[in-house]
């Protein structure tokens, strides 16, 4: 079967008692920023190498316009009601990345501070961001009030008189929403479930209507919404209606109370395919939600992240030194856990696919399994495990899917400097971020002085 006959929903990988195969170009048939010509991976117009050739490796690379498609995505799929699509910046806050949403007209929901710095010098609107996280503090809430936030999502009681503290001093008035936690089981990764009631996130459903109550008594807060997130690489709709009821249900007991809103916030967490994932699409997420939505008559927010940026990206990375042993064979790479923690954080499976395609499949006389590690001094220092790939020294390989939570997650572990950054438009490319140097890491310490 061709490249452009590629069924979606079709598997690509052949699992065998050696390991685990992918075809690069079943794979790259369901990625949008990415395909092979004459056996060269391309990621819009430009040719992989030429980015290596530019600007070494480790280095990730984005496309502008697979961040562009899925953002209109979102928002032409409910454009039958108001709607406010935040882009969840924790995923990839590159000021490019940033900047180009901000352009289409996105929204932003952030986490910290300094998210929020990064939005503004990106071009974004404070009145179009909301303010999440459980741990903001007197200096958070002070910035964001001065810079005229859209929304703070409020998750917990005392995070709520803080915030009307802050807001009296400042003789601001502060729009809030709670975080409602539903106890719904997204059925993800247990680091990145985040609506059940083990979580440290929002607020109880059955405590919901008293905070919201006791919130609408204070002085300087006004409330405008309500928010829930119930986690994170969700690839079925079914968890998403189960929280919206729980929420419909809350709305209708704050409005018997006299306490309208303004917006419903239904948080991020629309899951990707990295290799054979077969997620819900944007489109059916939208019909299976929107009955329920028009009826509401409320703005609706969304703030995805990850299946904006994840596809659009992916992480370049050389092959140093081929270590084969009685057990195991090594691939040892120039990016490592510090780049890329997802694989060893997570148990991520991430697809690593050659940037040149060898002459033959998986049928490659030299076709071998490889575990894709890296040079930190860590066990779990590792990208993939028992791939079957046709490896050589110098080759470059591209981990898919990096887009999201790679970079933004990576370290300076073992002092090694972060990679760089690009972005590729059309035919064009261009650096957005330059790698570290080692001197940087340390330009700001200072050697201990003994007494005179």
């Amino acid at each position: 079967m061709s490249h452009s006959e590629q069924k979606i929903g079709e598997s690509v990988t052949t699992h065998t008692a050696q390991g685990l195969y992918i075809d690069p170009q079943a794979l790259t048939a369901h990625l949008p920023a990415l395909d092979y010509r004459d056996g060269a991976l391309h990621m819009e117009q430009v040719n992989i190498d030429e980015v290596v050739n530019h600007y070494g490796t480790p280095c990730y690379v984005y496309s502008k316009q697979a961040i562009l498609d899925v953002y209109h995505a979102y928002s032409k799929s409910f454009a039958s009601v108001e709607h406010q699509i935040c882009y969840a910046v924790k995923a990839n806050s590159n000021l490019a990345v940033l900047g180009v949403l901000a352009q289409a007209g996105a929204g932003f929901d952030i986490v910290s501070r300094g998210e929020l710095m990064r939005v503004l010098a990106a071009g974004g609107r404070a009145d179009r961001v909301v303010f999440s996280g459980v741990g903001k503090t007197y200096g958070d809430i002070e910035y964001a009030l001065t810079q005229g936030i859209g929304c703070f999502n409020i998750e917990s009681i005392s995070e709520l008189a803080l915030i009307n503290e802050v807001a009296k001093t400042l003789d601001k008035t502060a729009p809030i929403s709670l975080r409602v936690n539903p106890d719904v089981d997204a059925k993800t990764h247990p680091y990145i479930s985040t609506g059940l009631k083990d979580n440290k996130f929002g607020v109880a459903h059955q405590e919901a209507l008293a905070l919201y109550q006791q919130a609408a008594t204070l002085s300087h807060i006004e409330i405008v919404g309500i928010d829930c997130h119930i986690g994170s690489q969700l690839t079925e709709v079914a968890p998403f209606v189960a929280a919206l009821d729980k929420v419909i249900e809350l709305i209708q007991g704050l409005r018997d109370n006299g306490i309208e809103l303004r917006h419903i916030d239904l948080g991020g967490g629309l899951g990707v395919r990295y290799i054979d994932e077969m997620p819900v699409s944007i489109e059916d997420f939208a019909q299976a939600l929107l009955p329920k939505l028009s009826e509401l008559g409320l703005t609706v927010f969304f703030e995805p992240g990850r299946s904006i940026v994840a596809n659009a990206g992916v992480l370049l990375t050389r092959v140093d030194v081929l270590k084969p042993t009685a057990h195991k064979n090594f691939a040892i790479v120039d990016a490592a856990m510090n780049d890329l923690i997802r694989p060893a954080l997570y148990q991520a499976e991430m697809a690593v696919i050659p940037t040149v395609l060898p002459s033959a499949g998986i049928e490659t006389a030299d076709t071998q399994t490889w575990d894709i590690v890296g040079a930190i001094c860590e066990t779990g220092d590792f990208l993939a495990k028992d791939r079957l790939l046709s490896l050589q020294t110098g080759d470059t390989l591209a981990i898919t899917g990096a887009g999201a939570y790679g970079f933004t997650m990576s370290s300076n572990y073992n002092s090694r400097p972060r990679a760089s950054e690009v972005m590729v438009a059309g035919e064009r490319h261009q650096l957005i971020r330059p790698r570290e140097t080692v001197e940087a890491l340390y330009a700001d310490e200072q050697l201990w002085q003994d007494a005179p």
